[in-house]
C-alpha cells in the first residue's frame, strides 16, 4: 500500500465534472492582485479568494451520432477543458461553495459557473 505524505495526499482526490477545489485565503476587502472590492459588492454578495488546488477535467461533450449503428465504437466521454488551472489565485463567489475539510486542511469546491476572476502568474 502507498503511504500518504503531505506531498501526495491531495493526488488521490479526483475533483469531479466541472469543479474545482479551492484553499481559501483569509477574507479580506481587496484581491491579491490589490483591487479593492467596493462595499455595494462586498454587502451583496460573499467574494472570497484563494488558491486552486485541483480541477475537474470540464464539461462533458456528447459523442456525434453515426448513421451506421452497426459499428462497434468505443464510448470514450470527451470533455471541454475549464479555464481555472492549478495554481490560479480564484476570486469566487461563497454562496455557491461547499465547504470541505480534507486531512485537517479547510477547503472549498466550487463550480466553474461561480469563479468570477483569475489570477494566473504565467505570462500570457
Amino acid at each position: 500500500m502507498i503511504e500518504i505524505t503531505a506531498d501526495n495526499k491531495l493526488k488521490r482526490l479526483i475533483v469531479v465534472g466541472d469543479r474545482v477545489l479551492i484553499k481559501p485565503k483569509d477574507p479580506s476587502d481587496r484581491t491579491s492582485s490589490g483591487l479593492y472590492l467596493p462595499p455595494t459588492v462586498q454587502e451583496k454578495e460573499e467574494i472570497r479568494t484563494g488558491y486552486v488546488i485541483k480541477v475537474g477535467p470540464g464539461y462533458p461533450i456528447p459523442n456525434p451520432t453515426e448513421d451506421e449503428p452497426w459499428k462497434e465504437t468505443e464510448e470514450k466521454v470527451k470533455y471541454m477543458p475549464l479555464q481555472a488551472q492549478e495554481g490560479d489565485v480564484a476570486l469566487y463567489l461563497q454562496r455557491n461553495a461547499i465547504d470541505v475539510q480534507y486531512e485537517g486542511e479547510q477547503y472549498v469546491i466550487v463550480p466553474q459557473g461561480s469563479i468570477l476572476m483569475l489570477e494566473r502568474l504565467e505570462e500570457l
